[in-house]
């Protein structure tokens, strides 16, 4: 069986937010369950592709509207991701530094998605599945289907993953003329609400939909942007699969990007000498319990009660807490914490941007991590910070509350229903009183730590769906 994987991130090439992540592993772990599978995304102007060499597969042309454009088809040479890495190419299109923000983005993704297509035709190949992975890549399943020029290739079958249903891509109806000529008849697969939605057309034109927790297709049902009667209208070709973690990079036992490596027989003893050195040079006190936040500064991520959540915490002088936050992202958030650092000196610790190699030692250092998101898909920080013994506090939503259990329900984490900052501050306070029992915190440690959630399982329940699809 033969997938490609089509998306505008994958890490390491390029990288913003969990999507990369899961289109970086899942291909991997298909490939060592026997499927071919490979990635194809857009070429961007980053160190990856500096770094690495590539060879050029095949050339070719597109009308984009009246504009005409060049694409070269650049390959990996030597596999390095353990998977077949395709880049496309396009001057001034498809050859930039950044992933996003451009104000051209419609274009570029709907130049990426027709190069694609163009590609496989021209060199009559035919994989069983295109696995598309969000609106960037959404209007694939409508073009092989009813574009005039690549019907040849209809017999493909589509899988679309729902990354983030609040992001969908939406264009006015002018950029319709920058499409491949096609069934006027079926516009209405492209419209939603008087606009191209690329998220809505894939749901509406692939043959299966997929999102990244089960938890998170239960919720699209009632809140998607606009979209949620359509989710349920096409609940039939739906399935929700929770993400994976790749342990050959992310496994504190053999992790090259933190100070000092353990496992579960270690961890007291490997995570006191992460947290030195994390402690040692923002500034706190590695002798008390460390709470953090990875991630960006969005509400989405409820990063906005993130200083009201702090200022509770810290306030009273005698608090046995410290807390770092790492990310990135709103500018009145970042200001809002900004704030508190020379307020909370030698107790609050920030790293405004990211940088994977310090979110290693942050997992590795912590005790705590805390995610009091609004919208959470799947969530991957909660699955790295299991394996790394550092316990989550997450708010009750999406693929969260699909991955951890309250320890008062016999679980490994620490949870709270609403994005409210005095709810998540009694969590954290609940969550110490179990640091303060070392006994019993060890036993919650190594139970989150024996915990499996690598890309095994998953890719073979993404396996059985193309199988269901090719029969």
């Amino acid at each position: 069986m033969q997938v490609i994987h089509l998306s505008v991130e994958c890490f390491p090439v390029a990288k913003v937010g969990g999507l990369a992540d899961v289109v970086g592993s899942l291909p991997k772990y298909q490939r060592q369950l026997g499927v071919d599978a490979a990635v194809m995304m857009p070429y961007f102007d980053r160190k990856f592709t500096q770094d690495h060499e590539f060879e050029s597969i095949a050339k070719g042309e597109i009308y984009q509207g009246s504009a005409l454009l060049s694409y070269e088809v650049l390959r990996e040479s030597k596999d390095t991701l353990g998977f077949p890495l395709y880049l496309i190419r396009i001057p001034g299109v498809l050859d930039r530094e950044e992933v996003y923000c451009y104000p051209d983005e419609a274009e570029q993704w709907i130049a990426f998605q027709y190069a694609v297509l163009h590609y496989l035709k021209t060199n009559e190949l035919k994989p069983d599945v295109l696995h598309c992975h969000d609106h960037h890549v959404g209007l694939i399943p409508f073009l092989i289907r009813y574009t005039n020029d690549y019907r040849s290739l209809a017999d493909i079958r589509t899988v679309f993953t729902v990354h983030n249903g609040q992001y969908q891509g939406w264009m006015n109806w002018n950029k319709g003329i920058l499409l491949p000529g096609f069934d006027t008849w079926k516009w209405g697969l492209l419209d939603w609400d008087g606009l191209i939605n690329p998220l809505a057309t894939a749901i509406k034109c692939c043959d299966a939909y997929t999102t990244v927790s089960e938890g998170y297709l239960e919720e699209l049902y009632e809140e998607a942007n606009g979209l949620q009667a359509l989710f349920y209208d096409e609940r039939g070709k739906s399935h929700g699969i929770v993400n994976g973690i790749d342990p050959a990079y992310w496994d504190p036992i053999n992790d090259q990007l933190i100070i000092e490596n353990y496992g579960i027989a270690q961890v007291d003893e490997g995570k006191l000498a992460n947290k030195k050195i994390l402690c040692t040079q923002y500034g706190l006190d590695p002798a008390l319990p460390l709470l953090s936040f990875i991630g960006r500064f969005a509400s989405e991520k409820g990063a906005d009660i993130l200083a009201p959540i702090i200022e509770d915490l810290l306030s009273p002088a005698d608090v046995q807490l410290s807390v770092f936050i790492l990310g990135s992202g709103d500018a009145n958030i970042q200001n809002s914490i900004a704030a508190l650092t020379q307020r909370f000196k030698g107790r609050l610790g920030v790293f405004f941007g990211y940088n994977e190699g310090l979110a290693h030692q942050v997992y590795a250092a912590s005790d705590l991590l805390i995610m009091p998101s609004r919208v959470e898909p799947c969530g991957l920080n909660q699955l790295y910070a299991l394996k790394y013994g550092t316990i989550p506090i997450v708010r009750k939503i999406g693929g969260l509350k699909d991955t951890v259990i309250d320890v008062e329900d016999a679980g490994y984490g620490f949870v709270f229903a609403d994005v409210d900052a005095a709810q998540a501050a009694a969590t954290v306070r609940r969550a110490l009183t179990y640091i303060s029992d070392e006994k019993q915190f060890d036993e919650i440690r190594a139970n989150a730590m024996e915990l499996d959630f690598s890309w095994h399982k998953s890719a073979q329940k993404y396996i059985d769906l193309y199988n269901q699809l090719l029969r």
